[in-house]
């Protein structure tokens, strides 16, 4: 990383250019890698079906149900006793859930109310996890969220000698908003959405990648420790992605959306082998590009829909899809969400990518050197008499470690949008499916 404020103070806006330089050459070598491919993988109805081994308790985004929304997932590993590892996940309004191997349901985070009656409560979206941060108090374990809401990070402590609490909050109350310069701001809720944490190897600073909602920003904040043991954050740089893209017709596109809402950035994950970030531009695919924020973005694969026009029709508001161009990818269906890395030991492993629109998963190669090549894809399915699949799924995190008795290979911890329970109830339900990480293994390397 750069030693200077001066350099860190920069903001990169990369969209002219990408159109301008890169962005026919990159879509003409994603279309030619597609056209490569077999026809049997890119068929949906052939993609192995991988049934999860529990699920956690429903989350029910009503009043009654506390507006808790599963979102996303992280996973903490207990070296010290892998079988009392824990899964930390976000539940919007509802806050942070923690759970065990079991699913069971450890500890209850509540968000953060707004400072006023009448300003946006505190929303939890995405986390992740930093390693071994020096606080005053010693070195820690963190679990890292966005709090949409309030435009804010928050960061709490792991610490499993706390039972039923081994989460506490340690965010700096001085943090300051992450994109929005007031209240007023914060309350049109263009804000803090998707987070990556990233540590570097080489200087052991810790740093969280954060998107910004219905804009194509993302922002590199470094984490920060106070005297007293809290932790807060200091933005360094953004950069902003495409929001229109040059078509090989020579037209523009852009992908359909409510008037004044640019193609947000969602899933992301870092490979800290490299320090490269992976970032999912939800209607449009996903992206590589140093996790410094520095160099040139490249877009590595592209949804079905990219380059399909679309009206957004203000009575209905739902866009109105035209002709398809044939331009888009053929492995993600929008919504791209719920990046995460498998990293095995031997440098091999795997980019999963969540394909929200059909409900599958896209398992690209980690190494660089074979261009993050499509490796294959996965459904996670129902078990009969046991968990619902997964559908429409948000976050995704995976770990390959071994996880004590209950996943020897690791495990993989997946959103489910419309958990079964909502059904029977006619309420909007979600929740967390859990995979064991040798079953996605296997079903990839068949």
């Amino acid at each position: 990383m750069p030693a200077t404020e001066a350099r860190y103070g920069r903001k990169i806006d990369v969209a002219s250019s990408l159109l301008r330089s890169f962005a026919v050459p990159l879509l003409t070598a994603s279309l030619a890698l597609t056209a490569a491919l077999p026809a049997a993988a890119e068929d949906d109805d052939v993609l192995p079906a991988v049934p999860p081994r529990v699920e956690t308790p429903t989350l029910f985004d009503d009043d009654e149900g506390g507006n808790a929304d599963a979102d996303d997932p992280a996973i903490w590993r207990n070296a010290a006793d892998p079988d009392a590892s824990l899964v930390v996940a976000t539940a919007k309004e509802g806050g942070l859930r923690v759970y065990d191997l079991g699913a069971r349901l450890v500890q209850s985070i509540a968000a953060p109310a707004g400072p006023g009656a009448e300003d946006a409560p505190g929303r939890f979206n995405n986390v992740d996890l930093v390693h071994g941060l020096r606080l005053s108090t010693g070195r820690a374990d963190l679990a890292v969220t966005t709090d949409r809401g309030n435009d804010r990070l928050r960061v709490y402590r792991i610490d499993p000698r706390t039972p039923g609490r081994p989460l506490t909050d340690v965010t700096d109350p001085a943090a300051a908003p992450v994109f929005s310069a007031d209240q007023a701001e914060i309350n049109e809720q263009r804000t803090a959405y998707g987070l990556a944490t990233w540590t570097d190897g080489a200087t052991g600073r810790s740093y969280a990648l954060v998107s910004r909602r219905e804009r194509t920003t993302i922002a590199l904040l470094e984490l920060t420790a106070t005297a007293d043991g809290k932790v807060g954050y200091r933005k360094l740089r953004t950069l902003n992605l495409p929001s229109s893209f040059r078509l090989p017709d020579g037209t523009s596109w852009s992908p359909c959306a409510e008037p004044g809402e640019l193609p947000q950035v969602e899933g992301m994950v870092v490979d800290p082998a490299n320090g490269m970030l992976y970032a999912g531009q939800e209607d449009v695919g996903i992206w590589r590009m140093p996790a410094t924020l520095t160099g040139t973005p490249r877009l590595l694969d592209t949804v079905r829909e990219y380059g399909v026009p679309g009206t957004y029709d203000e009575a209905t508001e739902e866009c109105v899809s035209g002709g398809d161009p044939g331009y888009g990818g053929t492995r993600l269906s929008a919504d791209v969400e719920g990046l995460t890395l498998v990293r095995q030991a031997d440098g091999d492993g795997y980019l999963l990518a969540s394909s929200q629109g059909d409900d599958t998963f896209a398992a690209y190669d980690r190494e660089l050197d074979d261009a993050n090549e499509y490796e294959g894809g996965f459904r996670v399915a129902p078990v009969a008499a046991g968990p619902d699949g997964s559908e429409e799924c948000d976050g995704a995190a995976a770990l390959d470690a071994p996880l004590g008795s209950r996943y020897p290979r690791g495990l993989l911890v997946v959103q489910d949008g419309h958990d079964d329970a909502g059904d029977a109830e006619d309420r909007a339900a979600t929740n967390f499916k859990f995979v064991d990480l040798g079953d996605v293994l296997t079903a990839l390397d068949d």
